[in-house]
């Protein structure tokens, strides 16, 4: 798996497409990635000791690697890519 945590990332499929994050979590295991803000779904959560009110979450799920591209944002890479053209 190319992808890793930190990486800014573009959705191409599902209902985030054409969305863009930064990945959270890689799970390489099971080939899917956590990605900041895509993806949410609705958490409900039972009253316990660290939240002692409970309620409903929204949270991100992880989502297949195949559906995400890598984004290059290094300004490195483009100044080069406009010297070759030159």
């Amino acid at each position: 798996m190319k992808i890793k945590t930190n990486d800014q990332v573009l959705v191409l499929a599902g209902k985030d497409k054409g969305k863009t994050g930064r990945v959270l979590k890689a799970l390489p295991k099971e080939n899917r990635v956590i990605v900041e803000g895509i993806n949410l779904v609705k958490k409900h959560q039972k009253p316990n000791n660290a939240n002692e009110n409970g309620g409903i979450f929204d949270m991100e799920a992880p989502i297949h690697v195949s559906n995400v591209k890598k984004i290059d944002t290094s300004k490195d890479k483009k100044e080069n890519k406009k010297d070759k053209k030159d």
